[in-house]
């Protein structure tokens, strides 16, 4: 039998804590909910999957035409927009969704988790690994999950305090404009490196292959595209440069939304001994936060705007969240747990306001 988890775990008074046996009909609901939804998939889902694919290839092949008449200021704002459309849907709603293997029983070879390649400087074998892997199975746990605070933030009272965190009001707004920078080196773990931890032989390995495609990206946005524009290449240039800058800002916006809101909670280590199901499922709820909005809004965020719904399910097809959250919110109401669940308004305020608050050596 599993031993009741310790009361440290338990910190938010909005969260009921759970015995073994509520634990256990706890997990037993959620896979209902997601076993239902397996039972489902069908040609439907492919067919709203290969919809978006050919959303982003006529928004980036129009979005880079009119940026080609950028000179004229309607179309390259007109072509600046469809290019930031594109990239954002690529990476969230194609992109980070294939890569979790929500599509991998099409047996389409162009989109299994372990084969797709997205388009952003980071490589998706990083991603795989920092996030599939680390972030989802070690979510909010301190220490372990390197999201928590992406190694630069001080997010959580629970995180050590550094005198550096006072200046981070201001380099987090950087860190939000190149956001897929700071996505891409994360595997990297620089800091091991500056102390001394990892080598410099070692480091060079990791790089080489983010070279490669850092490289590759560079070429394509600021050196091919505005070279063919000829006499446009300033305008070119310029609607790539944004057109990144919109789908970092976003990103951003969505990923620490879904995170770092006021009621999200982080773990000690001590949780994984004798983890459950059921207690993992619940740190994934206690862990996570929704954003309300619109159908097109959703599916701009790739769904990340079900973030807990995500976090419990990642292999299901992220579609699919919107009609499973009302089923979840009642099984979380019913086991007297916190749905996260507010605008982005709302929540991107609590986000900046975890980011000021614990810049400074605050201890709750």
């Amino acid at each position: 039998m599993n031993m009741p988890v310790k009361i440290e775990y338990f910190k938010n008074p909005k969260n009921r804590e759970l015995t073994p046996a509520e634990l256990e009909r706890f997990a037993q609901e959620l896979d209902a909910i997601k076993q239902e939804v397996l039972d489902d998939l069908g040609e439907k889902d492919v067919k709203y999957l290969r919809r978006v694919i050919s959303t982003v290839r006529y928004s980036n092949a129009l979005g880079r035409a009119l940026l080609f008449a950028g000179w004229f200021p309607p179309a390259w704002l007109l072509g600046t927009g469809l290019l930031s459309v594109a990239k954002i849907l690529e990476n969230m709603e194609v992109g980070h969704n294939v890569m979790h293997g929500q599509y991998d029983w099409m047996n389409d070879p162009n989109y299994t988790g372990q084969g797709y390649e997205w388009d952003t400087v980071g490589t998706s074998d990083n991603w795989r690994e920092t996030h599939n892997f680390k972030h989802h199975t070690y979510t909010n746990i301190k220490g372990m999950d390197d999201d928590i605070g992406y190694g630069l933030l001080r997010l959580f009272p629970e995180q050590r305090w550094k005198a550096g965190y006072l200046l981070q009001p201001l380099y987090s707004i950087p860190f939000c404009l190149l956001f897929q920078w700071g996505v891409a080196i994360q595997n990297l773990e620089l800091g091991k490196w500056w102390i001394g931890k990892k080598s410099k032989q070692q480091l060079l390995k990791e790089w080489k292959p983010m070279q490669a495609k850092i490289g590759k990206k560079l070429f394509k946005d600021y050196v091919f595209f505005p070279v063919i524009a000829g006499p446009s290449a300033l305008p070119v240039f310029l609607g790539n440069l944004t057109a990144n800058g919109v789908r970092n800002i976003w990103t951003f916006s969505i990923i620490f939304c879904g995170h770092f809101t006021k009621d999200v909670e982080v773990f000690p280590k001590t949780v994984l001994l004798n983890e459950s199901k059921g207690h993992w499922y619940m740190r994934q709820i206690r862990g996570s936060s929704n954003l309300t909005g619109s159908e097109a809004f959703h599916i701009l965020s790739g769904h990340l705007s079900h973030q807990i719904e995500h976090h419990l399910f990642p292999e299901v097809p992220a579609r699919r969240y919107r009609k499973m959250a009302p089923k979840v919110e009642a099984v979380c109401k019913k086991y007297g747990l916190n749905y996260n669940n507010a605008s982005l308004a709302k929540q991107f305020g609590q986000v900046v306001g975890r980011i000021v608050k614990y810049a400074f050596p605050f201890k709750k």
